[in-house]
Parts: structure tokens; C-alpha cells; sequence
């Protein structure tokens, strides 16, 4: 099974059992279930006042913080436990996401550390000695040669983020992007397929698209604003792209994540009908098995999820 890379991670002897999103309009938290089968226990989600918190790459993000920290505060105290080791999800918007291949792969972890820096230097909107750099390995190339796919975030910028959590009582040990949570989600429940396939995920303020291919990421896609034509324009130059520059054969399957807490569900389904007549392919919501009987809406759980699963599978792998 295959996951892609958080932005942060701080030691964690146990992977986090709560896991907060701070979207634009909402924030998010998901407890799982003790037991030897994982499972969603708690779903809370509250709105936040409009403007409170604008995501951005390259200026600060929360612009209430005592509102923010309001509703975080009231999540948290919904969720089991009184948790404080949180994994946190925040916006694709947030950071920058790139793909990298490199014909050679240093054997030393120094060398490759350095090798990545030094690429996403020519890329980033900021100063990179400010800020976060995660990175993991992609797919192999058949000349020996290896993609990865990394994170860039400013410093400050996860600090904010951070100190909301502080602020409401929690400790963010992670710190993941939401169309990552998604797909991790995704590739926890839809495992081991051979054929590329296309996320499309519509938030509060940003629109994302990614492509995976035999469990790998192999293109992603951030593009600020609302809208159908903004969303249009990324799914017509992304596909494009994927058929010319990634030798794409088209996409098995197409899931729509419409993470936005006002979208409703004849909403989404109609923005699915839309993007199927668009690509030619039906586009399904996501669903996940964890969810169990809960009522909660999937788009906006995925995130989260999808960080809770990937700590815990990894957690698993290492003992």
C-alpha cells in the first residue's frame, strides 16, 4: 500500500488517534476507534466565520486567530479522550507541491537532502532557508532515475498553524495537506490497481488535481479561486498535459472530493455529472469502509482520515 509524504513530522512514539483539519470555511476532527479494526468513532465539524482564516503560500493565513482557536477548542472538546496529540491537516493552498526526477539518486540521505534543496530553490515563491522541506520517493524511472514528490512550506506559516492547536489545548505531532489525506484515504480503501487514476478535489477558495499511477503520485496540481470555469481550465490543461508529457492512456477512475462545508449533495452530484461529461469517464464521490454507519459527509472526512491511516499503517509497518 502506498502513501504519500506529510509536510511535518515530530517524533511520535504512537501514531496520533485524532487528526484536525483547518480548512477556509470549516474545521474538521476525526477520532478513531480503539480495537484491532480501524474505524471512524467521532466525526465533528464546525464552521468557521468567513474570512477568519484566508490560506495563501506566501502570507499569513490566520487572520482571526482568536476565532479560529474558538472553534477548535469547541472540535476538540467533542472529540473522545480529551485529545492532545493531534495530526493536523491544512489547505493545499497553504504550501507548494512539486515533482522532481533526478536520473541519479545519491546513496547518502545528506546528499539527496541537499540535491532536493537545491532544485526547489529555483521553484519556491520564498526564501527557502525559511522554510519546511518534507520530500518522498515517487516512482522509479526505467533508466535507474527516481521522482519525488515535495512539500514546500514556509516556517511561520506552519507555525500558525501550530499555535492555534497549542492554543486550543492540542499538539500537532503532523502536519499534511488535505489532498494528500484524501488520496492516502483513497489508496487505503482502493489499493493495488494498475491503472492511472484522477482525484479532483474543489475546496473553499482552491481547486486541486492529481494523478496516480500504479499507487504513485505522478502529477499534481494546485490553482487558487472558485468557480466552474477556474475549475474547468485545471481539469483541460491537466489532462491535456497528462496525454502529451506523461504518456497517459486515460484514467480508470475519476473521484471528486467537493471539500467546501457549503457544497451540498445535489451540488457535488451535479459538478460530477459536469466533470463526466468533460472527461469521458464517470466520476464517483468517495466513499471509505471506516465510516461504518456514520452520517458524516466523506468529502470532508477524507482528509483527515487519510492522515489517521497512513500513521497508523506506518506505525504498524515499523513494529
Amino acid at each position: 500500500m502506498a502513501f504519500l509524504p506529510r509536510v511535518k513530522r515530530l517524533f511520535a512514539p504512537r501514531p496520533p488517534a485524532v487528526s484536525i483539519e483547518i480548512a477556509a470555511d470549516h474545521v474538521t476532527g476525526v477520532a478513531l476507534a480503539r480495537g484491532r479494526q480501524t474505524r471512524v468513532a467521532v466525526v465533528v465539524t464546525e464552521p468557521l466565520p468567513d474570512g477568519a482564516l484566508v490560506p495563501a503560500a506566501n502570507a499569513a493565513n490566520v487572520v482571526d486567530r482568536s476565532a479560529v482557536t474558538d472553534v477548535l477548542t469547541r472540535v476538540l472538546r467533542q472529540l473522545p479522550g480529551n485529545p492532545t496529540r493531534l495530526g493536523l491537516v491544512v489547505p493545499d493552498s497553504a504550501a507548494k507541491v512539486s515533482l522532481m526526477t533526478f536520473e541519479h539518486v545519491p546513496a547518502k540521505v545528506t546528499d539527496l537532502d541537499q540535491l532536493v534543496r537545491w532544485q526547489a530553490k529555483k521553484a519556491a515563491p520564498f526564501r527557502l532557508e525559511d522554510a519546511q522541506v518534507a520530500y518522498s520517493p515517487g516512482r522509479q524511472n526505467g533508466d535507474g532515475g527516481r521522482d519525488f514528490v515535495v512539500s514546500l512550506m514556509r516556517r511561520d506559516i506552519v507555525e500558525e498553524y501550530e499555535s492555534v492547536c497549542t492554543a486550543a489545548g492540542g499538539h500537532a505531532g503532523v502536519v499534511d495537506l488535505a489532498s494528500f489525506g484524501q488520496l492516502n484515504a483513497i489508496l487505503a480503501n482502493d489499493a493495488g490497481s494498475d491503472e492511472d487514476w484522477l482525484l479532483i478535489h474543489v475546496a473553499r477558495g482552491y481547486s486541486t488535481i492529481a494523478v496516480v499511477r500504479l499507487g504513485q503520485l505522478i502529477l499534481f496540481r494546485n490553482r487558487p479561486g472558485e468557480g466552474h470555469a477556474t475549475l474547468a481550465d485545471l481539469v483541460h490543461q491537466t489532462t491535456m498535459y497528462y496525454e502529451d508529457r506523461l504518456d497517459g492512456a486515460g484514467f480508470a477512475r475519476v473521484y471528486l472530493a467537493a471539500s467546501a462545508a457549503a457544497t451540498t449533495a445535489d451540488e457535488a452530484a451535479g459538478l460530477r455529472e459536469s466533470l463526466a461529461s468533460r472527461l469521458g469517464v464517470p466520476v464517483r464521490p468517495i466513499t471509505f469502509a471506516q465510516l461504518g454507519g456514520s452520517d458524516a459527509r466523506p468529502d470532508v472526512v477524507a482528509a483527515p482520515l487519510g492522515l489517521l491511516l497512513r500513521e497508523h499503517s506506518a506505525s504498524e509497518t515499523q513494529m
